[in-house]
């Protein structure tokens, strides 16, 4: 799943005016409240569903950091006529990969599912090292 999606060696990490979300459900509210503040601000139709899919990509984003990345180190979400793009960094050096959801008896294992959601999601996913360490992950969602 990783070959499918562009890796660079830094990041240029945008300019973060919002405190940085502890929890995945802080992200999501911000998400919506930046969707909802740009898409009236630059008179842009932004669907139902897009908000949907771009909650569910952060929600994605944000546990992993949490969960597999020490924790989110930044964030930040814009919205613009390609879509609403939000990015998480967190302080891994180690890039995600789809993992495996089922054991070799065929018994099936919570989790490992996230990072294929946000693939098929968003439009585009890029990966990037940040200079001091750690990863930038941005996903754009287009609007529908």
């Amino acid at each position: 799943m990783l070959e499918d999606h562009p890796t660079g060696s830094t990041a240029v990490l945008p300019h973060n005016r919002r405190p940085v979300p502890g929890r995945p459900a802080e992200a999501r509210r911000t998400v919506e409240r930046v969707v909802k503040e740009r898409c009236r601000a630059h008179a842009l139709t932004c669907p139902p569903e897009t908000v949907e899919d771009a909650l569910l990509v952060t929600s994605e984003l944000a546990t992993n950091a949490l969960v597999h990345g020490g924790g989110i180190t930044g964030f930040d979400v814009d919205v613009d006529s390609g879509g609403v793009r939000v990015s998480v960094s967190d302080r891994s050096d180690t890039l995600p990969v789809a993992a495996r959801t089922g054991d070799e008896d065929g018994s099936a294992r919570p989790g490992g599912r996230g990072w294929p959601i946000v693939c098929r999601l968003a439009r585009d996913v890029r990966v990037a090292e940040l200079p001091r360490g750690g990863k930038c992950i941005t996903a754009v969602v287009p609007l529908h």
